[in-house]
């Protein structure tokens, strides 16, 4: 290995430049990430081998995924994690017991891949704070799913570890598998024409016309592996006729044919070692040999296909393509018995999955016993988190299983768990499968449900309403609850949805108010929100202030969307921050994920109202990291709207842009009405009134939950601005109405209408009333706006004195918040009045938005661990951007942070 380092790889110069750079970059502190993409064959694992070479006296940690083995949940990255688990007691308590769960070595409530993910990271920082670390990863596209989306999380938050993760992916087109979209990559292709030539005449049998050794280059693309295999066994005759017309398939193809001759030419008995190694996925070369002596094969078996694999404690293949090409040259029955040695070899106390899933394969047909062996695999997948795996062996299980009615019933639970894992494209076919067998009435709305819920997940549009509605039907008499939580989905999307199916909503009630009642909070939630749509918000209000207690006393986040909704209705901010700071702890702590790529943008949301801008900044872009699509629209809308208030025009044309166009695609109105309301804000933050007021009327046609209100704010000033009296008086009665809701919020913003467009004589009185009540709610934003606009006024009534003091304090206010538009609107109105104001720099370099979540949480006692956990980093990247926050702040130690902070 040590000579491979040194010796330079044919045609790979550029190749071995990149591993130079990447291990000065670690032994200097940094991390680095890079997916290694290429076909088969292109050389991937030898420039693997070679960067491990390279590494010297670095630690160097290897894995590699196996076809046969993604079905087991952890395999690959429990391989990769073990010779650094002795480091395992440093890392939190909460994420030793992820760990130890996920790959099986203690029992415990199934952990969230979050908290896996946060445990790897701190496993690979706390190995590499002794000597840097490298891990290389053979083989990706056959990750098990849950190490593809763990690695994928670490690769995405790795920077300042000394750690580097490397990635060797199959990717026939060039193109890698989605899970690794967004981590740095390095196409490999075939060698340049002159090396390949080279690599060819060394494994030709003879001298070649020049013409045809061309042909076959140009055939193989340069490709190493087909250049040496390819040619094998071929006379100089016969090399001239190349290897086949261009449409003979895929280079791999013909790479494995080739193997599948060699192996056709084999004993029986080293066919038979070739096949019982390649479907056992560990390499462990005892079991093999169990097995094979189970066969009557002994060790002489295996000297004919010296060159196709190294059979010894670890059993290792040449290529992956010769392992693919045993297995596909197999016939079925030949398959079984090696499976079936392989089950009768493995321990089954010691592990029982994999004999579970052995016998499996090796049954010819229908058993219970066997099917009654996967399932049990399956709670114990489910146990460490596992749910693809689960799924996976539940499906398996369905199959065999002889009784229709326990096949429908493992067929629904498998269903149930690829849904449970985010994986839908599975569920149909096996939802099918189970309506087939015997299904009580429970089952059949189960059925119906899961479907609901499927679409759901990958659609969010309009379309899924119908069906979840009628699963709820299915569901009121038989699971009350379970209707009702169903119902209240299905209000979501109804929500979701908006004017793009306007009749969604009252759809949705009709069925809610059929169902029996439930004193759950999500059957009040459910009650209060049918109510809002039928009986319209004045007469909800009340349900849903009581629903909303309801919610914030359960803690249950999976009410998230449903109660910071009825919050943001009622223009209750308080309550807003009180139940998404609840459910980001809780989902951090649980470490889930799918609660937290909902919960971030939520929150996000309030705190620019509250006037946090560049918390919430920081908070939208961790919500990037753990997205899913419940999340995607909310994060674009809120996306929008902070672009807007900072009032930069082209960076929140676009931002509010890629909202609208999302919305319109997906059919998802609602996010299409935040869009407009965000344009609005911008418009009347620059000071374009006639945009605001057309971008405020498209918005406020549909009432929107809790998105009307606030557009009918920026409504009423945009007309006012314009003089549309007619579009003012109609904004201002809708807020007049939403007033009823007794908030600071609405009060506040239904006394800037009144200032605005009300009697000219009581404008002062409704100015203060509005300052008095945004203040008293904690709504920054709308204080300081109420502000200007009073200044304004108080200008124009040439009483400069006093309007100086309200747009001081807005100005302030904008100019501390980053809102740059109304800071610029208050700075221009504070000149008109005589008072020479300069617009606002800040002093030093700036730091980056991470580099001041950091500052901030670090100068409030928390220590590096806790912001790793928070932010989703290990302590030592927090350390790494402290020690350059010091440097631009000019200090050295934490306690000078807050007065850093605050000059700035």
């Amino acid at each position: 290995m040590a000579e491979l380092g040194k010796r330079q790889l044919l045609g790979r110069e550029r190749e071995s430049a990149e591993w130079e750079r990447l291990l000065r970059e670690v032994r200097g502190g940094r991390s680095r990430v890079l997916v290694l993409r290429g076909e088969a064959g292109v050389g991937k694992s030898a420039l693997l081998d070679q960067l491990a070479a390279l590494a010297g006296q670095l630690q160097v940690v290897r894995a590699a995924g196996v076809e046969a083995e993604a079905e087991f949940a952890y395999s690959a990255l429990q391989r990769l994690c073990a010779p650094l688990l002795d480091r395992l007691e440093r890392l939190p308590q909460v994420q030793q017991d992820a760990l130890r769960v996920a790959f099986g070595l203690s029992g415990g409530a199934a952990p969230e891949m979050l908290l896996v993910g946060m445990a790897v990271l701190g496993l690979f920082a706390e190995a590499a704070a002794e000597v840097p670390l490298v891990c290389l990863v053979d083989d990706a596209q056959w990750l098990d799913l849950m190490s593809q989306r763990i690695l994928t999380f670490v690769g995405r938050r790795l920077d300042a570890e000394s750690v580097a993760l490397v990635f060797a992916e199959r990717a026939a087109d060039g193109a890698g598998d989605e899970g690794f979209a967004g981590l740095p990559d390095l196409l490999l292709g075939g060698l340049a024409d002159a090396e390949a030539r080279t690599l060819l005449d060394s494994v030709l049998p003879g001298p070649v016309d020049a013409r045809v050794r061309d042909r076959i280059v140009a055939e193989t693309g340069g490709n190493p592996l087909a250049l040496l295999e390819l040619p094998r066994g071929l006379s100089a005759a016969e090399l001239a006729f190349g290897f086949g017309e261009p449409g003979a398939g895929p280079l791999a193809t013909r790479v494995e044919d080739g193997f599948r001759r060699r192996i056709e030419a084999l004993p029986a008995d080293t066919r038979a070692l070739l096949l019982v190694a390649a479907v056992e996925p560990v390499g462990d070369g005892p079991l093999l040999w169990d097995a094979l002596r189970r066969m009557g094969i002994g060790p002489q078996a295996a000297a004919p296909a010296g060159d196709l694999i190294t059979v010894g404690a670890v059993v290792r293949f040449r290529h992956p393509l010769v392992r693919s090409a045993v297995r596909r040259g197999a016939d079925a029955a030949t398959l079984r018995a090696a499976h079936r040695a392989l089950a009768e070899a493995t321990d089954g106390g010691r592990d029982p999955d994999r004999q579970a899933w052995h016998r499996a394969h090796a049954a010819p047909g229908p058993d219970e016993e066997v099917a009654h062996g996967l399932e049990c695999s399956a709670d114990r997948a489910l146990a460490r988190g596992g749910r693809a795996a689960a799924a996976s062996f539940l499906e398996r299980a369905a199959a065999l299983t002889p009784d229709p009615k326990g096949r429908a019933r493992r067929a629904l639970a498998a269903a149930s768990a690829y849904l449970a894992a985010g994986l839908t494209a599975r569920v149909p076919d096996l939802l099918a499968a189970a309506e087939l067998g015997a299904l009580d009435p429970l089952q059949q709305a189960g059925v119906h449900r899961l479907r609901a819920k499927a679409s759901d997940l990958t659609d969010q549009g309009p379309g899924v309403v119908r069906p979840l509605l009628e699963a709820a039907e299915r569901l009121g008499g038989l699971d009350p609850a379970a209707a009702r939580e169903t119902c209240l989905t299905a209000f979501g999307a109804a929500v979701r949805a908006g004017r793009a199916d306007d009749s969604a909503l009252r759809r949705v009630s009709e069925v809610a108010r059929a169902l029996p009642p439930g004193g759950e909070a999500a059957g009040a939630l459910l009650r209060a929100l049918a109510g809002w749509a039928t009986d319209g918000p004045a007469a909800a209000r009340p349900l849903l202030a009581r629903a909303l207690r309801e919610v914030t006393e359960a803690e249950d986040p999976a009410l998230l969307w449903a109660a910071a909704n009825a919050a943001a209705e009622l223009g209750d901010l308080g309550a807003w921050l009180d139940v998404t700071d609840r459910a980001v702890r809780s989902a951090r702590t649980t470490g889930t994920l799918s609660t937290l790529a909902v919960a971030l943008p939520y929150r996000a949301a309030a705190l620019g109202f509250a006037g946090c801008f560049e918390e919430a900044r920081e908070l939208l872009a961790g919500a990037s990291a753990v997205e899913n699509a419940a999340g995607t629209a909310t994060r674009l809308a809120v996306t929008a709207l902070l672009g807007a208030y900072q009032g930069r025009e082209h960076p929140a044309l676009a931002a509010i842009g890629a909202a609208e166009r999302e919305g319109e695609r997906r059919g998802l109105g609602r996010l299409t009405a935040s869009a407009a309301w965000a344009r609005a804000v911008l418009h009347n933050g620059l000071g374009g009134y006639p945009l605001a007021l057309e971008a405020a009327l498209r918005g406020a046609r549909y009432q929107d939950l809790a998105v009307h209100h606030w557009t009918c704010g920026e409504l009423v000033e945009a007309a006012v601005r314009v003089g549309d009296a007619a579009a003012a008086a109609g904004a201002r009665e809708r807020l007049a109405d939403w007033a009823r809701a007794g908030t600071p919020w609405a009060l506040g913003a239904h006394a800037v209408a009144e200032a605005l467009a009300g009697e000219p004589g009581q404008a002062e009185e409704r100015y203060r009333e509005a300052v008095g009540h945004f203040g008293a709610g904690g709504l920054g934003v709308f204080e300081a706006r109420a502000r200007l606009l009073f200044g304004e006024w108080l200008r124009r009534q040439n009483r400069r004195s006093r309007a100086r003091d309200e747009l001081r304090a807005a100005h302030e206010e904008f100019a501390r918040t980053g809102l740059e538009a109304f800071a610029e609107r208050a700075r221009r109105e504070l000149l008109a009045t005589g008072e020479t104001v300069r617009k606002r720099t800040v002093g030093g370099p700036e730091l980056t938005p991470q580099e001041a979540r950091i500052a901030r949480l670090a100068a409030g006692g928390h220590p590096n661990a806790e912001i790793g956990a928070q932010l989703f980093l290990s302590p030592r990247t927090v350390e790494w951007h402290l020690r350059k926050v010091f440097g631009k702040l000019g200090i050295s130690s934490r306690r000078e942070l807050d007065g850093a902070l605050a000059a700035r």
